[in-house]
């Protein structure tokens, strides 16, 4: 029997910049979540250029130029809308607040690249549906539970290469530390961050989708509760589903507030994909009391059982096939379809939930 070699199913390097300096501009505004770090990080490590920041909060603003010296503060949103070197906003903003920011920057005849969940509404997304048709424009989401995970991008490339068979079921696993004295107070209220489904669920089913290779799916069941945070009423500290996807695919997923203090992290998520011919496992932000990193892939298969570690291993492409999207006017790093259809089930998903009491 062949010895198995992960070699055989990823690409011989890793992604490099797309673009020279100033070829693709983009600004950050709305420095609401840290995630929007991880966005600019991404895309100016593929090549792109950040120009402006804006935020309304003087603190959140010294803070991020002191990650980014260079950056330019803005006056305001406009001054960042009226300049037409500009392609692409990034933000992240109050999860309520994100479509119509996104709707703006849309009318401003600019792509969008919003932190997850885009929507906390399906009102918000047929809005967003609608902007797209009518301007051709990127209504781009960051689920960086896939995406920004080196383990995540090498199970994809594995999946592809036919590593495990044909994807029947995906068990996604998202515990989050909820560290409540450092949250924003529109994190504690409903309206404002959508539920946890909506929230957190999003990461879990975009991944579904994509490993799946299901383009849309139905949500058989799904509920929350509030198990141990009554000081915060209108928060869900536990939510879980399952799809069933129009290839006959299914899936299941909890996220929840629970990590306990004593993880090394803020959570042990995990991820575990099931082939016809193999299965594979992802620890993405700690290996529990083996390894405090991230990033390993656990996969078994017809050739044998085998560990990898995946940090530094594969890189980040969809950054760079953002910029190149944009450049482009294609859909190689994520379809819009897609991104919105995540959106739409996990939003399903919350509007349906049985409440645990």
């Amino acid at each position: 029997m062949k010895k198995f070699n992960v070699m055989d199913y990823i690409p011989a390097e890793k992604p490099k910049p797309v673009c020279q300096k100033g070829e693709f501009v983009f600004a950050a505004v709305a420095l609401e979540h840290a995630h929007i770090y991880g966005m600019c990080n991404g895309l100016i490590e593929a090549g792109a250029t950040l120009k402006y920041v804006y935020d309304p909060h003087k603190s959140k603003v010294e803070q991020f130029c002191r990650t980014y010296p260079d950056v330019k503060v803005a006056s305001s949103e406009d001054e960042i809308l009226n300049d037409k070197s500009v392609s692409l906003v990034a933000a992240a903003a109050v999860p309520s607040e994100r479509c119509a920011l996104g709707l703006k920057v849309m009318d401003h005849g600019k792509d969008y690249f919003t932190d997850k969940a885009p929507f906390t509404s399906l009102e918000q997304l047929e809005a967003a549906r609608k902007k797209v048709r009518e301007t051709g424009l990127k209504y781009s989401v960051y689920y960086s539970e896939r995406i920004h995970s080196e383990c995540a991008v090498l199970a994809g490339q594995l999946i592809k290469g036919g590593a495990i068979g044909r994807v029947i079921h995906v068990m996604g696993l998202g515990p989050h530390r909820l560290s409540a004295a450092g949250r924003p107070k529109w994190f504690f209220k409903k309206d404002k961050y959508g539920g946890i489904l909506c929230d957190i669920g999003s990461h879990q089913i975009e991944q579904y989708l994509y490993f799946a290779g299901e383009e849309d799916a139905e949500v058989v069941r799904s509920q929350v509760a509030n198990f141990n945070n009554k000081d915060y009423p209108e928060l869900e500290d536990f939510g879980e589903a399952m799809l069933v996807g129009r290839k006959g695919t299914t899936n299941y997923f909890r996220v929840d507030w629970l990590t306990p203090d004593g993880l090394s992290t803020w959570g042990d998520g995990r991820t575990i994909i099931e082939g016809t011919k193999g299965y594979i496992e992802l620890r993405k932000f700690v290996d529990i009391a083996r390894d405090i990193h991230g990033d390993h892939l656990y996969i078994v298969n017809g050739k044998g059982e085998k560990h990898l570690s995946a940090r530094g291993l594969v890189g980040f492409p969809f950054f760079g096939e953002l910029i190149l999207d944009c450049l482009n006017r294609t859909e190689k790093a994520m379809t819009q379809e897609h991104a919105f259809k995540a959106a739409e089930l996990c939003l399903k998903a919350q509007n349906q939930a049985v409440v645990i009491r």
